[in-house]
């Protein structure tokens, strides 16, 4: 039998993502929580479109495993971890309107706005974005109230005005003037970084870790958020719609520069290969135990779709 880390990890990621699969299907199910009055199912199957499509679920997984770093309970962390792929759901399918990035097509399927209609998208995200702070405040994820609010707290600061919010109006400001590469940098930290940082930062508050784990792990999330970022502007350049299941090369059709664009893919791979290695420097002091997330670090640099 294979130990854990002999697993490929993209077996391993898959893994995770079929257990949050599970949850969400649970979760977003027509039975009525305290306090409902009803479900409208148009809206249900809305937001079951736009959530239980595929997906890597890399968020999630982050959570997960930067909870098992410091053995938080487990179940509390595929609740958080449940939460904050809804915050990702919300933000695409919002991402994908008409008034935002425009697109037809997401995780090889139509866009919410097209196989439902505008209306019934934004009210998918609304309900998205606000049960993922329910599904942390709801008493079935057990942990102790200060850190409840903590993960309340992180997870609505990195998909607020000053993070993942923020970052998308800046990204609609860069169609019409073009920021320089600080500003690109700031864009992307906010747009895509935020909620990277806080799935690797939530696992540490869920076990109630000390505070220099929890910014070393946050610290470790920038590192693969701005990754993640850089990974997805070269392949925007480089793939096709058929291999990425979404519309590429969009940014170059809009006049947005990325640093991909400005800088070039040589760079871009150079670049990659650093955060990688800062990344993986950063889980050093936790040995074996942080192999899954430095998998993950690499993972996010060299995925190809």
């Amino acid at each position: 039998m294979m130990t854990s880390q002999e697993v490929p990890f993209e077996a391993q990621l898959e893994a995770r993502a079929q257990i949050i699969e599970a949850l969400l299907r649970r979760l977003l199910d027509e039975r009525l929580l305290p306090g409902e009055i009803a479900r409208p199912q148009r809206l249900l199957a809305a937001m079951r479109h736009g959530v239980l499509n595929g997906g890597k679920r890399l968020r999630p997984f982050l959570v997960l495993e930067s909870a098992a770093l410091f053995d938080a309970d487990p179940e509390a962390a595929l609740r958080v971890a449940t939460a904050l792929e809804c915050v990702h759901c919300y933000s695409l399918i919002h991402d994908d309107l008409p008034a935002m990035d425009d697109d037809d097509l997401r995780r090889g399927q139509p866009t919410v706005h097209r196989a439902f209609d505008e209306a019934s998208a934004i009210l998918a995200g609304d309900s998205l974005l606000t049960y993922a702070f329910d599904i942390i405040a709801d008493e079935a994820t057990a942990v102790p109230a200060g850190r409840k609010l903590a993960l309340v707290l992180g997870l609505a600061r990195a998909a607020g005005p000053g993070g993942m919010a923020g970052g998308q109006a800046l990204d609609l400001e860069a169609e019409r003037t073009a920021p320089d590469e600080a500003g690109i940098i700031r864009l992307q930290a906010m747009k895509t970084g935020a909620l990277i940082r806080y799935a690797c930062e939530a696992g540490a508050i869920l076990a109630d870790a000390p505070q220099g784990d929890r910014e070393r792990l946050a610290e470790f999330g920038s590192a693969i958020g701005l990754a993640f970022q850089l990974a997805d502007d070269l392949l925007d350049l480089t793939a096709d719609t058929e291999t990425m299941g979404k519309t590429t090369g969009k940014d170059a059709a809009a006049g947005k520069a990325t640093l991909a664009s400005l800088n070039g893919v040589d760079w871009t791979r150079a670049q990659l290969r650093g955060l990688v290695a800062q990344a993986h420097a950063l889980l050093e002091p936790y040995g074996e135990r942080a192999a899954l997330l430095k998998q993950a670090a690499s993972f996010v640099a060299e995925r190809t779709k």
